[in-house]
């Protein structure tokens, strides 16, 4: 059976890993999973069940039906929805339900490219392309209010900072499976790129995995 070819793209939130991992789908002809997305609907889906998202029990129970066509509201896009996610995440049951899903979603014929906080460390250690995408707090707290200003929402940029900070601790500082990068990961700082530079930076970074990868078949 032949090895599926796995990208693993992780980083924090608004590095660029959702945009780069979108771009090397495209161009490689591979299915992309935003495993952030899975996150925010628990979060979301918990909250609007009159939930707590903070419960374990509560939280768990949702992750454990979640099905894909939830992935589509528009609802997950949000800034609010980070925020729940972030929350939901720290749930060992929650990233415990979600494994097969992303897991699942990986072993495709072919491959697939996975982004998140833990694709590289937890979900697909064994695949071949691993990178993490970072930049600064600040650039990425700008990109993130220009992004929630496209969509209509008024928040002010220092809230936004102030959000991104908070994240990254708490996505870095829990229990089980905190966001880092994995041993074998190539980083991709893209503080000071445009997204065509981090796009071919990255597409640049699997050409090279890969073909590494294809010598070890």
């Amino acid at each position: 059976m032949t090895r599926p070819f796995i990208i693993a793209v992780d980083g924090p939130a608004a590095s660029g890993k959702g945009t780069v991992a979108t771009r090397l789908g495209r161009e490689l002809g591979l299915p992309v999973l935003d495993t952030g997305l899975l996150y925010r609907a628990v979060g979301v889906l918990t909250e609007r069940a009159g939930e707590d998202p903070d419960d374990p029990a509560a939280a768990t129970a949702v992750a454990s039906a979640l099905s894909p066509d939830q992935l589509d509201d528009p609802g997950l896009r949000t800034r609010a929805a980070g925020e729940l996610a972030s929350r939901v995440a720290v749930h060992a049951g929650v990233r415990a339900a979600l494994l097969a899903f992303q897991r699942t979603f990986a072993s495709q014929d072919g491959g697939a490219v996975l982004d998140g906080r833990d694709i590289g460390t937890v979900i697909c250690p064994e695949a071949p392309a691993k990178l993490y995408v970072t930049a600064t707090a600040e650039v990425r707290a700008e990109r993130r209010w220009k992004q929630l200003k496209g969509q209509g929402e008024t928040v002010a940029f220092d809230d936004v900072l102030a959000d991104i900070i908070k994240r990254d601790a708490r996505d870095g500082g829990r229990d089980t499976a905190p966001m880092q990068a994995a041993p074998d990961a190539v980083l991709l700082d893209t503080t000071e790129m445009s997204i065509e530079q981090a796009a071919d930076a990255a597409r640049r970074i699997v050409e090279a995995a890969r073909a590494l990868w294809e010598r070890s078949r």
